[in-house]
Protein backbone atom coordinates (compact mmCIF):
# COMPACT_ATOMS: atom_id res chain seq x y z
CA UNK A 1 0.00 0.00 0.00
CA UNK A 2 1.31 3.44 -0.93
CA UNK A 3 1.99 5.83 1.93
CA UNK A 4 2.60 9.55 2.17
CA UNK A 5 6.37 9.88 2.22
CA UNK A 6 8.92 12.31 0.86
CA UNK A 7 9.63 12.09 -2.87
CA UNK A 8 12.28 13.71 -5.05
CA UNK A 9 9.75 14.40 -7.79
CA UNK A 10 6.39 15.79 -6.62
CA UNK A 11 3.48 13.38 -6.73
CA UNK A 12 -0.22 13.94 -7.16
CA UNK A 13 -2.51 13.94 -4.15
CA UNK A 14 -5.99 13.91 -5.65
CA UNK A 15 -8.96 15.47 -3.83
CA UNK A 16 -12.54 14.46 -4.66
CA UNK A 17 -15.24 17.02 -5.38
CA UNK A 18 -17.34 18.04 -2.37
CA UNK A 19 -20.38 16.41 -3.98
CA UNK A 20 -20.72 13.85 -6.76
CA UNK A 21 -22.82 11.03 -8.14
CA UNK A 22 -21.10 7.96 -6.76
CA UNK A 23 -21.68 5.67 -9.73
CA UNK A 24 -20.44 8.07 -12.40
CA UNK A 25 -17.58 9.42 -10.28
CA UNK A 26 -16.38 5.91 -9.45
CA UNK A 27 -16.19 5.12 -13.15
CA UNK A 28 -14.38 8.39 -13.86
CA UNK A 29 -11.91 7.85 -11.04
CA UNK A 30 -11.12 4.28 -12.05
CA UNK A 31 -10.42 5.42 -15.61
CA UNK A 32 -8.18 8.25 -14.42
CA UNK A 33 -6.19 6.01 -12.07
CA UNK A 34 -5.68 3.48 -14.86
CA UNK A 35 -4.02 6.21 -16.92
CA UNK A 36 -2.09 8.25 -14.36
CA UNK A 37 0.02 7.42 -11.32
CA UNK A 38 -1.46 8.95 -8.16
CA UNK A 39 -0.02 8.79 -4.65
CA UNK A 40 -3.18 9.35 -2.63
CA UNK A 41 -6.88 10.17 -2.87
CA UNK A 42 -8.69 12.31 -0.31
CA UNK A 43 -12.42 11.79 0.12
CA UNK A 44 -13.63 15.33 0.78
CA UNK A 45 -17.42 15.27 0.84
CA UNK A 46 -19.40 18.22 2.18
CA UNK A 47 -22.25 15.89 3.16
CA UNK A 48 -22.79 15.09 6.82
CA UNK A 49 -24.88 12.02 6.01
CA UNK A 50 -22.88 9.09 7.39
CA UNK A 51 -24.52 6.66 4.97
CA UNK A 52 -23.47 8.72 1.93
CA UNK A 53 -19.94 9.11 3.27
CA UNK A 54 -19.67 5.41 4.10
CA UNK A 55 -20.89 4.28 0.68
CA UNK A 56 -18.42 6.61 -1.03
CA UNK A 57 -15.60 5.49 1.25
CA UNK A 58 -16.17 1.81 0.47
CA UNK A 59 -16.53 2.29 -3.27
CA UNK A 60 -13.55 4.60 -3.75
CA UNK A 61 -11.37 2.59 -1.37
CA UNK A 62 -11.81 -0.52 -3.52
CA UNK A 63 -10.88 1.44 -6.63
CA UNK A 64 -7.81 2.99 -4.98
CA UNK A 65 -6.50 -0.09 -3.24
CA UNK A 66 -6.85 -2.19 -6.37
CA UNK A 67 -4.38 0.23 -7.94
CA UNK A 68 -2.07 0.60 -4.93
CA UNK A 69 -3.25 4.14 -4.21
CA UNK A 70 -3.60 5.27 -0.60
CA UNK A 71 -6.91 6.78 0.47
CA UNK A 72 -7.60 9.20 3.30
CA UNK A 73 -10.82 10.81 4.43
CA UNK A 74 -11.29 14.42 5.42
CA UNK A 75 -12.35 15.02 9.02
CA UNK A 76 -14.11 11.76 9.81
CA UNK A 77 -11.24 9.89 11.42
CA UNK A 78 -13.57 7.52 13.28
CA UNK A 79 -14.47 5.99 9.91
CA UNK A 80 -10.87 5.17 8.99
CA UNK A 81 -10.64 1.76 10.63
CA UNK A 82 -14.27 0.87 9.96
CA UNK A 83 -13.84 1.31 6.22
CA UNK A 84 -10.27 0.13 5.84
CA UNK A 85 -8.90 3.54 4.86
CA UNK A 86 -5.28 4.57 5.13
CA UNK A 87 -5.75 7.69 7.20
CA UNK A 88 -7.29 11.09 7.64
CA UNK A 89 -6.81 14.68 6.51
CA UNK A 90 -7.58 17.33 9.13
CA UNK A 91 -8.51 20.78 7.77
CA UNK A 92 -8.01 22.63 11.04
CA UNK A 93 -4.26 22.82 11.56
CA UNK A 94 -3.01 21.41 14.85
CA UNK A 95 -6.28 21.17 16.79
CA UNK A 96 -6.84 17.42 16.52
CA UNK A 97 -3.52 15.96 15.42
CA UNK A 98 -2.48 14.59 18.80
CA UNK A 99 -5.92 13.13 19.54
CA UNK A 100 -6.26 11.54 16.11
CA UNK A 101 -2.76 10.09 16.14
CA UNK A 102 -3.51 8.44 19.48
CA UNK A 103 -6.82 7.07 18.18
CA UNK A 104 -5.50 5.71 14.87
CA UNK A 105 -2.06 4.54 15.94
CA UNK A 106 1.37 4.99 14.38
CA UNK A 107 0.69 3.34 11.02
CA UNK A 108 -2.21 5.51 9.85
CA UNK A 109 -1.64 8.58 7.68
CA UNK A 110 -2.49 11.76 9.58
CA UNK A 111 -2.15 14.96 7.61
CA UNK A 112 -3.33 18.48 8.28
CA UNK A 113 -3.94 21.77 6.48
CA UNK A 114 -2.07 24.71 7.97
CA UNK A 115 -2.99 27.58 5.65
CA UNK A 116 0.09 29.75 5.28
CA UNK A 117 1.30 29.38 8.86
CA UNK A 118 4.87 28.15 9.27
CA UNK A 119 4.35 27.92 13.02
CA UNK A 120 1.20 25.79 12.69
CA UNK A 121 2.97 23.50 10.26
CA UNK A 122 5.96 23.00 12.52
CA UNK A 123 3.74 22.36 15.53
CA UNK A 124 1.65 19.82 13.62
CA UNK A 125 4.76 17.98 12.49
CA UNK A 126 6.14 17.88 16.01
CA UNK A 127 2.97 16.34 17.46
CA UNK A 128 2.52 13.60 14.90
CA UNK A 129 1.38 14.78 11.47
CA UNK A 130 2.76 12.76 8.54
CA UNK A 131 2.40 15.64 6.11
CA UNK A 132 1.57 19.33 6.17
CA UNK A 133 -0.60 21.04 3.59
CA UNK A 134 -0.17 24.74 2.82
CA UNK A 135 -2.37 26.89 0.59
CA UNK A 136 -4.02 28.34 -1.29
CA UNK A 137 -1.11 29.10 -3.56
CA UNK A 138 -3.08 31.56 -5.71
CA UNK A 139 -5.62 33.97 -4.26
CA UNK A 140 -9.30 33.37 -4.93
CA UNK A 141 -12.27 35.73 -4.79
CA UNK A 142 -13.89 33.18 -2.47
CA UNK A 143 -11.09 33.39 0.11
CA UNK A 144 -9.61 36.07 2.34
CA UNK A 145 -6.81 36.92 -0.06
CA UNK A 146 -4.08 35.17 1.93
CA UNK A 147 -1.83 32.74 0.08
CA UNK A 148 1.01 30.39 0.92
CA UNK A 149 4.02 32.00 -0.81
CA UNK A 150 6.83 30.29 -2.66
CA UNK A 151 9.34 31.13 0.06
CA UNK A 152 7.28 29.22 2.65
CA UNK A 153 7.52 26.04 0.59
CA UNK A 154 11.18 26.72 -0.19
CA UNK A 155 12.04 27.21 3.49
CA UNK A 156 10.07 24.10 4.46
CA UNK A 157 11.74 21.90 1.87
CA UNK A 158 15.20 23.05 3.00
CA UNK A 159 14.55 22.89 6.75
CA UNK A 160 11.86 20.33 7.65
CA UNK A 161 11.75 16.61 6.84
CA UNK A 162 7.94 16.29 7.09
CA UNK A 163 6.53 16.14 3.52
CA UNK A 164 4.67 19.20 2.32
CA UNK A 165 1.59 19.43 0.08
CA UNK A 166 0.68 22.50 -1.98
CA UNK A 167 -3.06 22.84 -2.51
CA UNK A 168 -5.69 25.43 -3.31
CA UNK A 169 -5.95 27.12 -6.72
CA UNK A 170 -2.87 25.39 -8.07
CA UNK A 171 -2.66 26.72 -11.60
CA UNK A 172 -0.53 24.80 -14.11
CA UNK A 173 1.95 27.67 -14.10
CA UNK A 174 2.18 27.66 -10.30
CA UNK A 175 2.69 23.90 -10.32
CA UNK A 176 5.73 24.40 -12.54
CA UNK A 177 7.06 27.09 -10.19
CA UNK A 178 6.53 25.08 -7.00
CA UNK A 179 7.64 21.68 -8.30
CA UNK A 180 11.23 21.98 -6.99
CA UNK A 181 10.09 22.75 -3.42
CA UNK A 182 7.05 20.54 -2.70
CA UNK A 183 6.49 16.82 -2.25
CA UNK A 184 2.85 16.64 -3.35
CA UNK A 185 0.32 18.71 -5.23
CA UNK A 186 -3.22 18.56 -3.86
CA UNK A 187 -5.45 18.84 -6.91
CA UNK A 188 -9.23 18.82 -6.85
CA UNK A 189 -11.32 21.40 -8.65
CA UNK A 190 -8.36 22.05 -10.95
CA UNK A 191 -8.90 18.54 -12.37
CA UNK A 192 -12.60 17.79 -11.96
CA UNK A 193 -13.66 21.17 -13.32
CA UNK A 194 -11.86 20.60 -16.61
CA UNK A 195 -13.62 19.44 -19.78
CA UNK A 196 -11.31 16.43 -19.83
CA UNK A 197 -9.92 15.59 -16.35
CA UNK A 198 -7.59 12.91 -17.75
CA UNK A 199 -5.94 15.37 -20.12
CA UNK A 200 -5.75 18.11 -17.51
CA UNK A 201 -4.09 15.82 -14.97
CA UNK A 202 -1.66 14.64 -17.62
CA UNK A 203 -0.65 18.25 -18.23
CA UNK A 204 0.05 18.80 -14.54
CA UNK A 205 2.13 15.64 -14.33
CA UNK A 206 4.24 16.71 -17.31
CA UNK A 207 4.83 20.10 -15.73
CA UNK A 208 6.09 18.72 -12.42
CA UNK A 209 8.09 15.79 -13.72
Amino acid sequence: MSEIEEQQTPQIYLITPSAFDLASFSTQLASLLDIHEIACLRLSLASTDERDISLAADSLRDICHARDVAMVIENHYRLVETHGLDGVHLPDSTRQVREVRKALGPDAIVGTYCGASRHAGMTAGEIGADYISFGPVVASSLGDGKTAPFDLFEWWSETVEVPVVAEGNVTPEMATTLAPVVDFFGLGAEIWGADNPDTMLGDYIKRIS
